[in-house]
């Protein structure tokens, strides 16, 4: 698996898209890739750009910058979900930015999130219990309202609450399902 040094976050990520007039979310592409990668797909398969093309540019070709970006967003996922620290982390606009914001980014990540799943997992109720939850409870978020007062420190509670929810219900999915990077073969050299 390629090093990826430089982290992408989520105004990076924004920007770029909207620079070269995609009509995208960031967190939503995002959570299409990890949630293809929670239901089993694999770190090998490359149809994973042919997969986010269909899906966010009705199979028109992205500008190579776009294309850029969605590879190392998608090295960076395998990087963050495989880390033994429990690295992996939602790509959601920034503290900063107004709760109702990181709020609907949460909501597109979700969305892409069961996208990116059942596109990989077509028939879900042969799934383990704890999975079909865990879907069910993204379908959920998902239509959280955006209507958040940014003054009220339960919402702001909550908002983390339901972050920290989704993040580990990711990881659960992907240890349930998902297929490590196949690690390459070390052949012992003879002297």
């Amino acid at each position: 698996m390629t090093e990826n040094t430089q982290k992408i976050d989520f105004a990076t990520a924004q920007a770029q898209l909207t620079s070269t007039s995609i009509i995208a979310h960031a967190s939503e592409i995002h959570g299409a890739l990890t949630g293809l990668v929670c239901a089993g797909f694999t770190y090998e398969d490359n149809s994973y750009l042919a997969i986010i093309t269909d899906m966010f540019n009705n199979g028109e070709a992205l500008p190579q910058a776009v294309k850029s970006l969605i590879s190392k967003l998608y090295n960076q996922l395998w990087q963050n979900i495989i880390d033994d620290n429990y690295g992996f982390e939602l790509l959601l606009p920034d503290d900063d930015d107004s709760l109702a914001e990181r709020s609907n980014g949460l909501c597109q990540w979700v969305q892409g999130f069961t996208l990116g799943f059942g596109l990989q997992q077509k028939n879900t109720q042969s799934l383990p219990e704890d999975i079909q939850e865990i879907l069910k409870d993204f379908v959920e978020i998902a239509q959280l309202s955006s209507d958040i007062d940014d003054d009220d420190e339960d919402s702001e509670q909550a908002f983390y609450e339901i972050v920290e929810y989704v993040r580990i219900s990711a990881l659960l999915c992907f240890s349930e399902l998902g297929v490590a990077p196949e690690k390459p073969s070390s052949q012992a050299t003879l002297h």
